[in-house]
Parts: structure tokens; C-alpha cells; sequence
């Protein structure tokens, strides 16, 4: 049952987000970058662990890895508008974000993990 809320929490999130866009996009952006998820993801792992350190973890982990998904918002825009379609944009948007993500985790690893 526990599982079922979050699922429906999260699922609540995203529908709204797409409604609100069909209206406003400048307000469906606005929610859509309010660190929702990663309130809910922080609540919900300290609910299940009672675990402050591991809150403190995953925020600060989130903190590095928002970095590189900024390329996906600064490469979709980029691509569309030098005349791609969205799926091809889309895909090469997300393909952009994986290496940048692969380059954060390596950095993260060879220097920040280690201290």
C-alpha cells in the first residue's frame, strides 16, 4: 500500500505538470523545476531508513548530478530550433545527458568520493 501512494504521488506530480504546461508553459516549467521528486525521494528515504545521514547523501549527490542534466533543457531548445524534430531531439538531447552524467560520475568518483 505504501508503495501505491508514492506511485500515485509521483504519477499526480508529472499529470500535473502536463496539464498546467497545456495552459501556461512558463508555470508548468515552474513546477516541473521545483525540486519535487527530490523532496518526495528525501522524505520517503527517511521515512524508510530514519536516516540522516543518508538524506544528506542523496541531497548532496542530487546537488552534483542536476549539473549535468542541465545539458538535456540547454541541448532540446538548441536542437529544435536548428530544424531536428522533437523525437530525434529528444533522443540526442538524452544521449548528450548520459555523457555528461558518465563524465559527472567520473569526476564525482576520482575526486569528490575520495576525499
Amino acid at each position: 500500500m505504501y508503495f501505491l501512494v508514492k506511485l500515485l504521488t509521483s504519477a499526480l506530480i508529472i499529470a500535473a505538470v502536463s496539464e498546467v504546461a497545456k495552459r501556461s508553459t512558463v508555470f508548468g516549467a515552474l513546477i516541473a523545476s521545483l525540486p519535487l521528486t527530490s523532496l518526495l525521494a528525501i522524505l520517503w528515504l527517511y521515512h524508510d531508513t530514519g536516516s540522516a545521514e543518508k538524506v544528506a547523501s542523496l541531497s548532496s549527490e542530487i546537488l552534483w548530478l542536476v549539473i549535468p542534466s542541465l545539458i538535456f533543457f540547454a541541448a532540446l531548445p538548441l536542437l529544435i530550433r536548428r530544424g531536428f524534430t522533437v523525437y530525434p531531439a529528444l533522443g540526442i538531447s538524452a544521449a548528450c545527458t548520459v555523457g555528461a552524467y558518465l563524465l559527472t560520475y567520473f569526476v564525482m568518483h576520482r575526486f569528490v568520493t575520495r576525499g
